[in-house]
């Protein structure tokens, strides 16, 4: 029997909330959300796709903040667990010559908290009744059982017929290089859409040619590969052998590159879902990262669907 499709698209991580630094090098934060999948979720629902977020919040205000941002953004929660024992995952951006800094507050977060049995459920259905399971390194590395989580998860969308993408963000700070290459390529073949970004590659290949890059995706067992590059755009894949096309990134001020990466994501999974090819979803989620970065936080920032239209650059 055929699984009814119920979600566009669904994600599983950590969601935090977020304080942005607002004038480099001095002491004041705008209170905001952050965390990769979550971007990336809220992204795909303000292109229009139907969405679910799969995570542990702790039973505190940020976590009950976090379930307001999802219910405001249309971001189905009925599989979000709270944990009275565990906090919610904080972190802080601050800004400077060499761009933004990262420094976080999750150590043994309700996230963190996350096992195989715990998808079990309500998670799993989600998965199963999804076009697209999202999940991330990030997801993967902010504990042993979170990692087995995502394996699993990914397990459960194959055995669904639910498509996988997954996004490297590497972050050294969360785990050891070798263990974070080691899980990275394997969650590489398993999935069917692969979105890392350059620099990211770049520290767990040793490439820094990007098509060499993409190359590496492929042989790993990538099926179709996005490689991000900022604001020189991103180089789409389809197959391996296939001809790639090179997108050029979109001339703009940026303030603030939180979550762009992210932005992209959720707005290419949302095309895919809606039936676009690789490349016409690349196209689309590459004009909103453009227009995420004028603005300062992870999530205020990320454009919906009428504002990439009145862009001029679709």
């Amino acid at each position: 029997m055929k699984t009814e499709r119920r979600w566009d698209v669904v994600a599983l991580g950590e969601a935090m909330v977020e304080f942005n630094q607002t004038r480099a090098g001095e002491p004041h934060y705008h209170q905001g959300f952050g965390g990769d999948t979550s971007n990336a979720i809220i992204a795909a629902a303000r292109a229009g796709a139907r969405t679910a977020y799969l995570t542990r919040v702790g039973a505190d205000s940020f976590g009950h903040s976090l379930q307001g941002l999802w219910a405001q953004e249309q971001v189905d929660t009925h599989a979000v667990t709270q944990d009275a024992s565990a906090a919610t995952g904080i972190y802080f951006v601050s800004h400077g010559p060499s761009g933004h800094a990262f420094s976080y507050l999750r150590a043994h977060s309700a996230a963190s908290r996350m096992d195989a049995a715990w998808l079990s459920g309500a998670p799993a259905q989600c998965i199963a009744q999804a076009q697209w399971l999202h999940v991330s390194g990030i997801s993967m590395a902010i504990s042993d059982s979170a990692c087995d989580t995502v394996f699993a998860a990914m397990a459960l969308a194959h055995a669904a017929g639910t498509q996988v993408s997954f996004d490297a963000n590497l972050r050294l700070k969360l785990w050891p290089l070798a263990r974070a290459q080691a899980c990275i390529r394997q969650a590489i073949g398993l999935c069917d859409v692969f979105l890392p970004s350059y620099d990211d590659m770049v520290t767990l290949t040793g490439l820094t040619d990007a098509q060499a890059i993409v190359d590496w995706c492929h042989a790993q067992g990538a099926r179709q590969v996005v490689l991000k590059l900022g604001a020189e755009g991103a180089i789409v894949s389809a197959a391996v052998g296939a001809a790639r096309s090179t997108l050029p990134g979109h001339r703009v001020s940026a303030v603030d590159a939180t979550g762009a990466g992210d932005c992209f994501s959720g707005n290419l999974l949302a095309r895919l879902a809606a039936g676009d090819r690789l490349e016409a979803a690349a196209h689309y989620a590459n004009v909103a990262a453009a227009l995420t970065v004028q603005g300062f936080g992870a999530v205020a920032s990320l454009p919906r669907k009428a504002d990439v239209h009145a862009s001029g650059w679709l």
